[in-house]
């Protein structure tokens, strides 16, 4: 069995697992949402990101449908991981999704993917230009070249 590259496995560490982690995430997160999914993110300075998922028995009341969604939220974030740097993100699923085919759900899931990569670069690039930042790295606060 050839082994996988290491940027698209699923490893531990690119899960969250602590009910610590969920409710951190529920407290400080913001919202993205679209038709079949949405979630919550919330931006870290870690270097990977980590994916929960919530698929409740009101989506539906069969787990072979809840595992299927299951495994297309997995798969679409394995691929999408190395995209989405440094932010924890939970994915919750509609009811609607149950009634939607697989493909559906990969491009629904891509475009979260992909919104809240663009959020997560916008994010990190306002972060270097703060005040705050320019502070840490020792400059002084006056606009005035000191020699």
């Amino acid at each position: 069995m050839a082994s996988s590259s290491p940027s698209l496995r699923y490893p531990r560490i690119a899960r969250l697992l602590l009910p610590a982690d969920f409710s951190a995430l529920r407290n400080a997160g913001k919202r993205l949402s679209c038709r079949y999914f949405y979630c919550e993110y919330r931006l870290t300075s870690a270097a990977t990101a980590r994916l929960g998922m919530a698929v409740s028995r009101r989506v539906s009341k069969r787990a072979v449908e809840r595992n299927r969604i299951r495994r297309q939220i997995r798969e679409s974030f394995r691929l999408q991981r190395a995209r989405l740097l440094g932010c924890d993100v939970l994915v919750v699923a509609r009811t609607l999704a149950t009634e939607q085919a697989n493909c559906l759900l990969r491009d629904e899931l891509n475009l979260l993917w992909s919104r809240l990569s663009m959020l997560n670069s916008v994010a990190q690039n306002e972060a270097r230009t703060t005040p705050a930042a320019l502070n840490d790295a020792g400059l002084t606060g006056t606009m005035r070249h000191r020699s």
